[in-house]
């Protein structure tokens, strides 16, 4: 049986122990700060640990002696966390979007005994995998588009939206520079523009410039793809109000005022649905072709406990890169990119069937 340290219990760490802690295969120490968080834990095979997971001598002290350790926290403990697997020689994962702490587990990953697995969740993660083994298809690529959105089933407010996962990762979408290739060269761009609208289904929907959500594509597909880019798909008149408050306001200068105001004011759900969107084109066959694929995930029961979309989809791809790990299917040292997993390994997985599932 697999040791794993889990470092964070809140609403997606809660959701790895339930897929985890039910299949017997893996022993799970849980560690967090809240002791509210971890009394909530029911899953089997599961130890909490109450420490402050912000002291990196306590968390290296919990993480000696596993065989893997994987984050649930918030971004600004990346380093601290992907720290205490090194020195534990753990393999680690994380589900973060932010550019910068990525860029130190890579730096942490050189040399190490381990392997060094981040953005293991939904974008970046699973987008990644579904992109990269599309664009593998065609013998030169011109255009990458990846759309991805966690949307309410049934919007009520101006917004259109709901909270359904880290208030502090959504800020950083909607602030922080995004990465992007046009015509060939790596290039940062604006984050909530380049609006554009598309259906699907049925239904309308807009579509904008946010941040993290290409993870290391930008780097792989360098040099082989004229255009690529990630946008975040929301429900028309989202981005406008959203840019009002960023940048009419200036709240992405105050984002602790952004967070109080969105928490405040915006009700979680467990009513929502994923919506995920590939569109890859280029020469196949001396052609010019077009691929695209589309799924949505929605909320659902989950080992007797019912789950966003978000959750299952986040807690479901890093479950899948964990068990790929353990069966080998994965380099086992050194910085692991999502695009190195196959798809079919992934949908074939007993986490990874949630998205193969998706309809």
């Amino acid at each position: 049986m697999k040791k794993i340290l889990l470092v964070g219990g809140g609403k997606i760490g809660s959701a790895i122990t339930e897929l985890l802690g039910a299949t017997g295969d893996y022993a799970l120490t849980v560690a967090d700060r809240d002791a509210a968080s971890l009394a909530r834990l029911t899953a089997p095979n599961v130890t909490p640990k109450h420490i402050d997971i912000a002291d990196e001598g306590a968390l290296g002290a919990a993480a000696a002696g596993h065989d893997m350790v994987v984050s649930a926290a918030p971004y600004t403990l990346t380093p601290v966390i992907a720290r205490a697997a090194k020195e534990a020689r753990a393999h680690y994962f994380d589900l973060t979007e932010d550019v910068e702490s990525t860029r130190i587990v890579k730096v942490l990953a050189a040399g190490a005994d381990s392997a060094f697995v981040p953005q293991c969740g939904l974008a970046p993660g699973y987008i990644s995998i579904c992109a990269a083994d599309i664009a593998r298809r065609f013998d030169s690529l011109r255009e990458v588009q990846m759309r991805v959105g966690a949307l309410p089933v049934f919007p009520t407010n101006a917004l259109k939206y709901n909270l359904t996962w880290s208030t502090d990762g959504l800020i950083n979408e909607y602030c922080n520079p995004c990465e992007a290739i046009r015509d060939g060269e790596q290039v940062e761009v604006p984050a909530l523009e380049e609006l554009e609208a598309f259906s699907l289904d049925g239904v309308e929907y807009e579509a904008f410039n946010t941040s993290g959500g290409l993870g290391t594509l930008c780097e792989t597909l360098q040099g082989k793809v004229e255009n690529l880019n990630y946008k975040t798909v929301r429900y028309p008149g989202h981005r406008d109000i959203v840019k009002m408050l960023v940048r009419d306001l200036r709240l992405a200068h105050r984002r602790d005022i952004l967070k109080d105001v969105l928490e405040a004011s915006i009700p979680i759900t467990f009513q929502d649905v994923v919506l995920i969107f590939v569109t890859v084109s280029g020469m196949r066959d001396g052609r010019l072709t077009q691929e695209s694929t589309a799924r949505k995930v929605y909320a659902q029961t989950v080992e007797g406990n019912l789950m966003s979309a978000i959750q299952i989809t986040t807690a479901a791809g890093i479950c899948a890169m964990i068990d790929l790990m353990a069966e080998g299917k994965l380099p086992q040292k050194g910085f692991v990119r999502q695009e190195d997993t196959h798809l079919a390994d992934f949908h074939a997985n007993r986490f990874g069937r949630y998205y193969a599932e998706g309809r």
